[in-house]
């Protein structure tokens, strides 16, 4: 092995990539990285301890938005992370915190809430500029829908992005909660990855995938697991996720997350936990190979869909 495919398969923190290299915003990382949203369940020495943890795993790649915790998460990330870590740090806009509502946070979509949005994730964060920052779309899949001033053209959200990356305040941009036809119309402005909700029992979005696979975009799922909430199918209630488990020796939570790295290879998982144990579970996931036979059991399970308003 050469010198430099060694350091492809290593993070800057000598840790071995988990689930192998991914790309991501032009940068090579581990395609398992962490979804930091369950941070505002810990205290800030808990939330740091994990953070740090994650680094020794080989967590190289890290997603938040400064309505996580209401800038809570985003100050943990800026105190837990050194800059010899050499972790990408992805965050969103399109929503902002809400307090005392039936979901902590609303949406915040015109032009001028997207920019401060990135305002706050660079003060709070401590970035002079943020690598990827996702356009949280409302257009597509579960969770909230714009009403009045809040019912944005692409187009103009895309241009206000644009100009930010010309600016330097973000290094690339990114789409969450996009329709296909969303993703079609951003293609020209360059997109390096896209969020949508999708698992081995919600793969509505087959389409889209392939479309980013063929355009070098990212796939970053979130909900890899099913719904976390009620009315959305789970990934660890089917049988044959179930038996796969069993017949390998593994929690059924780290067959669904195997199956999807398999499954395309611009997917990067991002799995949110506030739990060590689950932490790594989580990293361990990406050492799994499913056998043929596995991955045809696992393809044969429908996919469903779920309706509920979540965040």
């Amino acid at each position: 092995m050469t010198s430099t495919a060694r350091s492809t398969q290593l993070t800057a923190a000598g840790a071995a990539r988990v689930g192998g290299p991914g790309t991501l915003a032009g940068r090579t990382v581990s395609r398992v990285g962490y979804g930091a949203m369950q941070l505002r369940r810990l205290d800030r020495e808990a939330a740091i301890a994990l953070l740090r943890r994650a680094v020794e795993l080989g967590i190289d790649h890290v997603d938040t938005a400064q309505f996580y915790g209401n800038g809570f998460v985003n100050e943990v990330i800026a105190a837990a992370l050194r800059p010899e870590d050499d972790v990408l740090v992805v965050s969103k806009v399109g929503a902002e915190p809400a307090e005392g509502g039936p979901i902590p946070l609303r949406l915040a979509q015109r032009p001028e809430q997207l920019r401060a949005g990135v305002e706050d994730n660079l003060s709070s964060l401590g970035l002079e500029q943020i690598p990827l920052v996702n356009l949280r779309r409302a257009d597509h899949g579960p969770g909230l829908r714009p009403e009045g001033d809040q019912i944005v053209d692409l187009d103009d959200q895309l241009a206000v992005m644009a100009d930010l990356r010309d600016e330097g305040k973000i290094g690339a941009i990114g789409l969450s909660s996009v329709s296909l036809d969303g993703l079609r119309r951003a293609l020209r402005v360059g997109i390096a990855c896209v969020q949508n909700a999708y698992s081995l029992v919600s793969r509505d979005d087959e389409d889209m995938l392939r479309l980013c696979l063929a355009e070098g975009i990212a796939w970053v799922p979130y909900f890899p697991l099913g719904g976390a909430y009620a009315g959305l199918p789970k990934v660890t209630e089917e049988p044959a996720v179930a038996t796969a488990a069993q017949a390998l020796g593994v929690a059924p939570a780290q067959i669904g997350l195997a199956w999807l790295l398999q499954h395309a290879p611009n997917t990067l998982l991002i799995p949110g936990t506030a739990d060590l144990g689950h932490l790594r579970a989580n990293t361990e996931a990406g050492a799994i190979t499913l056998d043929e036979a596995t991955l045809a059991a696992l393809d044969a399970v429908p996919t469903r869909s779920g309706d509920i308003e979540v965040a």
